[in-house]
């Protein structure tokens, strides 16, 4: 029962889809894992960290040295960096999936055409094997792309709003 309702759908869309299919689909779990990483870490670390970075700075006797400004500037700089650790690469794993789509799309479009040279317009089924391996490719790679394109910004915008609070609450009295 789960092989007819899951399994052999699923088996039949990869196989027609080609191997640039599973390279999307690679991309788009490690894309995937990213994100909920990141998101993990804005419910989790991220209001820790911050709350760490204030306490060390309130510690400090001294606020106005040009040192206590060198240290503000460290904390803030090493809090914007772990905001956007892997931010960069969500980005580029989202710029990649349509690339990977468009991959499909050629190797179903010269499948396409060896078999318009071999037997001619006459052979529908060898036709539409590489013309479904293209629009199958072009499509999951863009659906992927999509959502990344959503998060990546939601992602930046957390971070940026979080160094934005971080660089607030280190006032120099």
């Amino acid at each position: 029962m789960l092989y007819n309702l899951l399994i052999g759908p699923l088996q039949q869309f990869f196989a027609t889809g080609g191997s640039a299919l599973w390279a999307i689909f690679v991309v788009a779990i490690a894309l995937w894992a990213l994100i909920i990483e990141r998101f993990v870490f804005f419910w989790t670390r991220c209001p820790l960290l911050e709350n760490e970075v204030v306490s060390r700075w309130q510690a400090r006797s001294d606020h106005q040295s040009w040192y206590a400004f060198q240290v503000r500037k460290m904390e803030i700089i090493q809090m914007e960096f772990q905001l956007r650790k892997g931010l960069s690469l969500i980005r580029t794993l989202t710029i990649v999936l349509p690339i990977l789509g468009l991959l499909g799309t050629v190797n179903g479009m010269i499948f396409t055409f060896t078999v318009m040279q071999l037997f001619g317009t006459g052979n529908a089924n060898g036709l539409a094997g590489g013309i479904s391996e293209a629009l199958i490719t072009t499509m999951a790679g863009l659906v992927c792309a999509v959502p990344g394109l959503y998060f990546s910004s939601d992602l930046d915008r957390r971070a940026a709003k979080s160094a934005r609070k971080v660089a607030s609450l280190l006032r120099v009295e």
